[in-house]
């Protein structure tokens, strides 16, 4: 056996006790305050599965969006060092052009009022 096979041999092996080990170390006594939706020590004050608004995922995405706008800007100043950098600066141009665009139309919308 070469040196490799023997490294993944124990390799394997020791992740095959770990997670043995793992499942008969933890002791599985759960009581009244562990089985309680909070573990706080107070009692819940109505339902636990209250819906979210719908506002609040809006504003989460829009999030996302522009900071996914950042990520795909971030590059951008080093752009100049390509052999074409007009053609990179008009696609740059294009994403903030309808990311704009986008953000507008919600806030036209009202999609970014918190209050109704």
């Amino acid at each position: 056996m070469n040196l490799l096979t023997t490294i993944m041999m124990i390799t394997v092996l020791l992740s095959c006790v770990l997670v043995i080990i793992s499942f008969w170390l933890p002791q599985m006594n759960p009581d009244a305050e562990k089985l309680s939706p909070y573990e706080c020590g107070f009692d819940p004050l109505g339902s636990a599965r209250l819906p979210f608004s719908l506002r609040f995922f809006l504003v989460a995405i829009l999030f996302l969006l522009f900071d996914l706008e950042i990520a795909l800007l971030l590059p951008l100043p080093w752009a100049n060092q390509l052999p074409d950098p007009l053609h990179t600066f008009s696609l740059a141009t294009s994403i903030l052009i309808l990311l704009t665009l986008g953000l507008v139309y919600e806030w036209i919308q009202g999609g970014l009022e918190w209050a109704e």
